[in-house]
């Protein structure tokens, strides 16, 4: 039996406690992270108790109990009743499956979520009727929403009218509310070959056609898209044109322009959605920005902040634009007035921007380690997004690598899963998001690169 190590008489892993910033608790799950990651604190060594940690840190006993909870939580440590609290074992390969095909926004390791929400919920109930906050609202949002809204949008898309932003439950109920109001039962939709699952699905659920067109290393090719729109009378297009979603890509300047103008030339509208803008390096702006009458923008929280938060904003061409598209949204959605208050009363008192500095600065060093486990990561250094677009190399095929993969305990998403049409190419799609922590991220990337290492085993069929 491995003898009980009690690391409190080494104080080395509590080091630089006071001066690290962010919530204490978390300051010390970041320890013992560190420590667990390092190797100063093994499976089965003892932690000193919570009085004690507390006067060693100098903080009150509930901010160390709540540290260890939230520890307990994330599986680091275990408590083994009158002996006391332990580092506990790795259980990363015995617990359920690690799901790196769910596209989230990272934990950010700095910020207080329950605090934010305590502070935002308390100032929504000080302000606003309560019987409003729990009814239905059929319209876009109130003024002091949609002021707020075109706020936080302003560094996307300058300034803009006020009226011209309505919010919705979901980015996915934004694109379908669009599809019924700007299209007809077996309409074309046109789109990239590789293409974010839920907008085809929606278009296939309510009686549209969708037709790729072809790309290059920019996107959409501008040639490609006039054809296209001759071929099928078009009047409709969908692009996701920064940090594109399988793929990472992000369409420059010029190519946007170019393709804006064939989408004049043929009266067709722009769904351009939007949701990783911010977290693009030098992001180009965006296609409504460039030409706002022919396009329909549309930004999500559920990507940049939280998926809890299920709120997003469309940006309109123009005020007559609004009465169709909420007409469709009634159909078979309703917003949520808690939540946008919510989203309202966050933008307003700065609790957004914080919860997105946080995210932004997890996903770069998630994005870096990445990088430092992948050559086939596709991903600009400028860049961090939140997930990555790996090509595998010529022995694995994307849809054997899925297989393996859930074998060890891991979700990958294939590209098969995004592509219309046959030969979809080899390559993956790794979100880094559904991990709570760093360490549960690293070890997932690591069972990832041990997989692709290996050649696939060779099946033989048993014949009797």
């Amino acid at each position: 039996m491995k003898p009980i190590h009690d690391p409190y008489n080494d104080e080395k892993w509590i080091a630089g406690f006071a001066a690290e910033g962010g919530p204490r608790y978390l300051q010390i799950v970041k320890a013992l992270e560190r420590a667990i990651a390092d190797g100063s604190l093994q499976a089965g060594d003892r932690l000193p108790p919570q009085r004690r940690l507390a006067e060693m840190l100098n903080i009150d006993l509930t901010t160390v109990t709540r540290g260890f909870a939230e520890a307990r939580q994330r599986q680091l440590i275990e408590a083994r009743g009158t002996l006391g609290t332990f580092v506990a074992a790795p259980k990363v390969e015995l617990t359920q499956s690690v799901d790196l095909s769910m596209n989230i926004p990272p934990p950010p390791a700095d910020v207080d979520m329950e605090a934010l929400l305590r502070q935002g919920m308390s100032q929504v109930l000080m302000r606003t009727d309560t019987d409003l906050l729990m009814t239905y609202h059929l319209g876009g949002g109130s003024h002091a929403d949609r002021s707020a809204w075109a706020q936080w949008l302003k560094p996307m898309l300058g300034r803009i009218d006020i009226e011209r932003v309505v919010t919705c439950p979901g980015a996915q109920a934004a694109l379908a509310a669009l599809i019924l109001a700007l299209t007809q039962p077996g309409d074309v939709i046109l789109m990239e070959p590789l293409v974010y699952p839920g907008l085809p699905l929606a278009a296939e659920q309510l009686g549209r056609r969708v037709e790729t067109v072809a790309v290059d290393e920019f996107g959409m090719r501008p040639d490609s898209l006039e054809e296209a729109c001759r071929k099928h009378n078009a009047r409709l297009i969908y692009l996701n044109p920064t940090l594109q979603n399988p793929t990472t890509r992000t369409m420059p300047e010029q190519r946007r322009l170019e393709i804006v103008k064939v989408a004049a030339r043929w009266n067709a509208r722009i769904i351009e959605d939007d949701p990783y803008w911010l977290f693009a390096g030098h992001a180009p702006p965006p296609l409504a920005r460039l030409m706002p009458e022919q396009v329909y923008y549309v930004s999500t929280l559920s990507k940049c902040l939280s998926p809890g938060l299920r709120t997003a904003f469309v940006v309109l061409p123009d005020t007559q634009a609004q009465h169709g598209f909420l007409s469709a949204l009634r159909t078979f959605s309703l917003t949520s007035p808690l939540t946008s208050t919510l989203v309202t009363q966050w933008i307003h008192d700065g609790s957004a921007a914080q919860l997105l500095a946080g995210v932004q600065t997890e996903a770069r060093v998630r994005q870096r380690m990445v990088s430092g486990t992948f050559s086939g990561s596709t991903n600009s250094p400028e860049d961090h997004g939140i997930h990555a677009w790996l090509t595998l190399p010529s022995y694995w095929r994307a849809l054997d690598l899925a297989a393996a993969a859930r074998g060890d305990g891991l979700v990958i998403a294939p590209s098969a899963a995004f592509h219309s049409g046959r030969n979809p190419p080899n390559a993956i799609r790794v979100s880094l998001g559904g991990c709570r922590s760093r360490a549960e991220l690293e070890a997932a990337l690591r069972k990832l690169s041990g997989l692709l290492a290996q050649k696939p085993p060779v099946q033989r069929e048993l014949v009797i």
